[in-house]
């Protein structure tokens, strides 16, 4: 069965293009190491909630979009394989595949507010 990995991020509203740059290159990196398919989705319509929404919890501000993206593997094991080579590189990186250093593909958002996990899909439907 496939997995999802999934991830909520703020990011400056002017580093837009920065974003789509990072991502066009850096996503090459999990449909090399197996991954179906990548999903980079920039804010629209994420309204503000009473008690909690997307903006609240990464500490958006009034200059940044938040970007809701997830990554589909075909299953757990390869997903785990591939998050295993690319943590490789921080601690070698040597070894390690060039594209996961930030030097070269700098994130243009404040990692630290990115939320991310893990999740088995337990409904899926195809309306094809």
């Amino acid at each position: 069965m496939s997995y999802i990995d999934g991830f909520v991020i703020a990011v400056p509203t002017a580093n837009k293009q920065k974003f789509i740059d990072h991502a066009n290159f850096g996503d090459s990196v999990f449909t090399d190491l197996g991954a179906t398919r990548v999903i980079e989705c920039w804010g629209d319509d994420v309204p503000v909630g009473k008690v909690t929404d997307f903006r609240k919890a990464v500490q958006a501000t009034e200059d940044e979009t938040v970007v809701f993206s997830w990554i589909e593997w075909p299953d757990k094991a390869t997903r785990d394989a591939a998050m295993q080579k690319m943590m490789g590189w921080m601690e070698n990186p040597e070894t390690g595949d060039p594209r996961m250093d930030p030097v070269k593909n700098p994130m243009p958002f404040d990692g630290k507010r990115l939320i991310y996990g893990g999740f088995a899909p337990i409904v899926e439907l195809d309306g094809k």
